[in-house]
């Protein structure tokens, strides 16, 4: 949460925009919904997100873990250097975690 916070790490929800209304997301994450992590994701694309960077260790979540999972193997296989798997949102929040509603 501290390198979060810091903005040492990005933070990417990778949940659809429905599961986010319903609860929120980490505060100070991306929105990055599975189905279009390779096109905002992926460093040779014209839509990959500005806040990206294959350099700066990137965190993702969703609800359980699994489709955050198979997005950190999209951003490995990407070239992203240091890919981390949260696990799911309640992760973030039991672990005392910013909550933004959107």
């Amino acid at each position: 949460m501290a390198k979060a916070a810091a903005g040492e790490i990005t933070l990417i929800d990778v949940r659809d925009g429905m599961e986010l209304r319903a609860s929120g997301t980490a505060k100070g994450a991306l929105h990055v919904p599975l189905a279009t992590v390779k096109m905002k994701c992926d460093p040779s694309s014209p839509e990959c997100l500005k806040e990206l960077s294959v350099d700066k260790p990137v965190v993702l979540f969703c609800a359980m873990g699994g489709r955050s999972a198979g997005a950190a193997q999209m951003l490995v296989e990407m070239g992203y250097k240091e890919v981390y798997n949260l696990g799911g949102f309640n992760d973030w929040v039991s672990g005392g975690g910013a909550v933004v509603r959107v």
